[in-house]
């Protein structure tokens, strides 16, 4: 048997930075937005949650970087689960990009004095550009092998409603300084962007159970 067909050990403890990742990420939102007078899904950025005006805003900013620091860590730890190829070599170094960006918005929230704000802007598009195209990268990596086969329609998903969402979201931005740009689709930027966010976190989640529950040291043909 192909030794390199095999699924290391190792690859669990990355599954479960993934799963973690992201659910202590959803719970921080849900608790900070609990503690925001007035907070509004759909008039509200994200963001909001760990600026000035925000009461509980260092948990929010603690909680994006350890998003950040889980999908790193955990990307390298399953980087041998998928299929090798130059898809996978491009998708999930865009996922670590966007990592790397999530750390970024924690470090600089929406109200740091750097760049005029500016540094917020930049590390978040890195962060939500990053995961939409390596997600969709990623999912071109999966066609070729059974193990993966299940997953491809549910990850080239996640990517193309994230960057499309990103797409509306900047030229609502762009164009207009209304929550109402017609770019939102009647969602607010709050909407906008969750729709950006959501299925990432969706991908972290279900890809991080799908990794979990393979075999140690399965063969690549393995159906899970």
């Amino acid at each position: 048997m192909n030794q390199h067909a095999l699924v290391p050990r190792t690859v669990r403890g990355g599954a479960y930075l993934l799963i973690f990742g992201a659910l202590q990420f959803i719970a921080g939102m849900i608790l900070v937005q609990s503690q925001y007078p007035g907070y509004s899904l759909r008039d509200n950025y994200i963001s909001d949650l760990g600026g000035a005006n925000s009461p509980w805003a260092l948990v929010f900013d603690g909680s994006v970087i350890l998003l950040g620091i889980c999908a790193i860590f955990g990307i390298l730890i399953v980087w041998s689960a998928f299929e090798p190829g130059r898809a996978r070599g491009v998708g999930l170094t865009f996922v670590l990009i966007g990592g790397i960006g999530a750390v970024g918005v924690g470090v600089f929230p929406e109200t740091t004095p750097v760049l005029n704000g500016g540094m917020h802007t930049i590390v978040s598009f890195i962060a939500f550009s990053g995961a939409g195209i390596g997600i969709t990268a990623v999912s071109f990596s999966m066609g070729g092998s059974s193990r993966w086969s299940a997953q491809r329609p549910l990850t080239l998903a996640c990517g193309v409603v994230t960057l499309l969402a990103l797409v509306l979201f900047s030229l609502g931005q762009s164009t207009s300084s209304s929550v109402n740009s017609p770019f939102y689709l009647d969602l607010g930027w709050g909407g906008m962007e969750r729709l950006i966010v959501a299925p990432v976190l969706l991908w972290a989640i279900v890809e991080g159970i799908v990794i979990a529950r393979m075999p140690r040291f399965a063969p690549a043909s393995v159906a899970v």
